[in-house]
């Protein structure tokens, strides 16, 4: 892994060495606000809390605050409700409507193609919070998370890495600890600290899955790894913990395939995207053979995105295609063309993308520190809401977003 600005060089499985660094003295909650670390486990439903593979995060949850469910937002993928989390923004008003999209001036972007990735001008429709922090002389930590990779706006993290999937969990905790013990004026204010594992396992394999268990206790043992050394340092109760996922996930499989081929001519189709949520332009002069896939069709809806459900808060964005096919839980819309070409990848047991009215869909919202209450469990809010939060926690004026301040009031401390 190459050491980039802000990045530490270990070699692949070695632990950082942040994890033998004596403890520095302990923070003064009274000088500045505390230190917020949001935390991402991505792929985590809110109901696997109770699966029993997680301690550490059902014993931060039960002397913290733990939400019902976190609502996502559409469509319930991984890029567009990371950049939702850490702007306040609906996709729509983001810019990053879906892991993959296109942009009549940019071209084409893949959450997996780093160029596209790296490339501010993708993200600059919105205002990442760390951007803010350090714009308002404080400093930024961001252990992995979407959007960190580009000079969003002109500025970078204080700290950052490349995303890696090689990087363990409990290397990229040790990351994060180490920016703990920067001397004081030095330490971020606000850090990001992001788990992959879940997700991928609950894709292979399914979502309640021994593997999904496994991957969720490998996970938790990190979280641990983290709840310890900030104790060893005097911070854990000093500082505010938010523990989130970007949505949850639910079990499918290939004999629960919508092929678009079977409705149209697929002459008539571009084809952005396929899976729970397929993007479709139209061909020019088939706009006639394209209508026809509107309206509802067995295990799916179709739409033009000027006429989605309002609920869905999507559609007016440019980047997003002119039909949107949404499929029933546990179904996906794809095409023979997309078939072909991953014939030799093994079938998807586990997805997401869904409506985010799905209880399958709904989000993990866990919150401890001094700023929230203990023991308490508040009703399902929708994601936007992350954003006034954090920046009430880290007392920074915020931009302008979709959230309200007021729907999270309830979780804190009087006077936090």
């Amino acid at each position: 892994m190459a050491a980039l600005s802000g990045c530490i060089d270990v070699p692949d499985g070695a632990p950082l060495p942040s994890a033998a660094a004596p403890p520095p003295p302990a923070y003064v909650a009274d000088a500045v606000p505390p230190p917020v670390i949001l935390v991402s486990i991505d792929g985590f439903r809110a109901d696997q809390i109770d699966r029993g593979a997680t301690p550490t995060l059902a014993a931060v949850a039960a002397d913290g605050v733990r939400a019902k469910s976190m609502r996502p937002s559409f469509p319930s993928l991984t890029f567009p409700n990371h950049y939702t989390l850490v702007t306040g923004l609906y996709p729509d008003h983001h810019g990053i409507v879906n892991n993959a999209m296109e942009d009549a001036e940019l071209g084409v972007f893949s959450m997996n193609d780093h160029t596209a990735v790296a490339d501010a001008r993708w993200w600059n429709q919105a205002t990442p919070l760390w951007v803010s922090v350090q714009e308002q002389g404080r400093h930024s930590g961001v252990m992995f998370w979407p959007g960190s990779e580009a000079p969003v706006q002109g500025v970078r993290p204080d700290h950052w890495q490349p995303f890696d999937a090689k990087v363990t969990p409990d290397q990229r905790v040790d990351t994060v600890l180490g920016w703990m013990d920067l001397p004081g004026d030095q330490r971020p204010s606000f850090i990001t600290l992001y788990f992959d594992q879940v997700d991928h396992a609950e894709h292979e394999k399914g979502p309640g899955s021994a593997q999904a268990d496994a991957a969720s206790a490998l996970v938790d043992r990190a979280l641990a790894r983290l709840v310890d050394g900030l104790k060893r340092r005097g911070l854990f109760d000093t500082v505010n913990l938010v523990i989130v996922s970007d949505h949850g996930m639910t079990a499918t499989g290939p004999d629960r395939r919508i092929i678009l081929d079977d409705l149209v001519d697929p002459a008539a189709l571009h084809v952005v995207t396929t899976g729970p949520l397929a993007g479709i332009g139209v061909a020019p002069g088939q706009a006639a053979v394209a209508a026809r896939l509107l309206g509802r069709h067995e295990h799916m809806e179709c739409w033009r995105k000027q006429d989605l459900p309002t609920r869905f808060r999507y559609g007016t964005n440019d980047r997003v295609p002119a039909i949107l096919c949404l499929a029933d839980d546990g179904w996906e819309v794809t095409t023979r063309a997309t078939l072909e070409r991953n014939k030799d990848k093994p079938a998807s047991l586990g997805d997401h993308g869904y409506d985010t009215a799905s209880p399958a869909m709904g989000a993990l919202f866990v919150a401890h520190g001094p700023a929230f209450r203990r023991g308490a469990v508040v009703p399902e809010f929708p994601n936007v809401d992350v954003y006034p939060l954090l920046v009430r926690l880290l007392a920074i004026e915020g931009e302008r977003n979709d959230g309200h301040v007021e729907d999270v009031l309830p979780m804190l401390q009087p006077g936090a």
